[in-house]
């Protein structure tokens, strides 16, 4: 084994990657098997999911599709309580899975405010309690949560997300300080706007396309590739002193 393998290789470990079965989620799905995990997708959509599980086989790893909505309570508890019954122990959890929402704050509803928050805060703490439980028993474990530059900007028109990523920010920094004497690291990554199917539909509007990409120096969006070396850092033992953090990748967004 090279000293870059033993660092950040993730041989003989098993990952949860939410949301994985398109977008970022898959891309780091795909990576972290790459690395040597073993991984469980997790998404609503089969066909998707069992692509990403047959484009992970086809690279030599090793992958398995869960099928879970995890806006619904009841069906975030039984995905968990199956999963930790299959697979356990969990050594990673990747929280992928979240909506992206635009629209005057004047006119968001209490309906579309409360649907947006808990698929992207409440099953992300959900999520996080029940797998770090596990993992706080056993002394060991990697969350890697996905916040958002949104989280740290006061971007017009996005109120509820905005929000939602903000409190991602939160619940990093606060699971990080609570549960790192325990040896669970809980840390997230903070992209700009990536070129994935969440964010298609808005990038295909020119104004606001237009607008994005003046916002990053990049001068342009992510790809899903480049997001995976910040999620493999901070899923491997080369994280093992970083605690909290939130690890902005993008292009410059928050610089100025």
């Amino acid at each position: 084994m090279t000293y870059l393998e033993d660092l950040f290789g993730l041989d003989g470990a098993t990952a949860v990657v939410t949301g994985g079965t398109s977008g970022l989620g898959a891309a780091s799905a795909l990576a972290l098997a790459r690395a040597g995990a073993k991984v469980i997708v997790s998404g609503r959509d089969r066909e998707r999911g069992e692509r990403v599980v047959e484009e992970i086989e086809a690279a030599g790893g090793t992958g398995q599709l869960e099928l879970a909505d995890l806006g619904d309570a009841d069906d975030l508890a039984a995905f968990a309580d199956r999963v930790l019954g299959r697979y356990d122990p969990v050594d990673i959890l990747v929280n992928a899975a979240g909506v992206f929402g635009r629209g005057e704050a004047r006119d968001v509803t209490l309906e579309q405010w409360e649907a947006l928050l808990r698929t992207n805060v409440t099953s992300t703490f959900l999520l996080c309690q029940r797998f770090g439980r596990r993992m706080i028993e056993r002394g060991r474990g990697k969350i890697v949560n996905f916040s958002s530059t949104d989280g740290f900007l006061g971007v017009p028109e996005q109120l509820a997300y905005n929000v939602s990523k903000g409190a991602i920010v939160q619940l990093t920094r606060t699971l990080g300080a609570e549960w790192i004497k325990h040896g669970v690291n809980v840390n997230a990554v903070a992209p700009c706007d990536f070129a994935t199917p969440m964010i298609a539909p808005f990038l295909g509007q020119q104004e606001y396309r237009d607008w994005i990409l003046d916002a990053i120096p990049a001068g342009r969006v992510g790809q899903p590739h480049e997001i995976v070396g910040a999620v493999l850092f901070l899923a491997s033992r080369a994280s093992d002193m970083v605690v909290g953090h939130n690890l902005l990748v993008d292009g410059g967004r928050t610089v100025i």
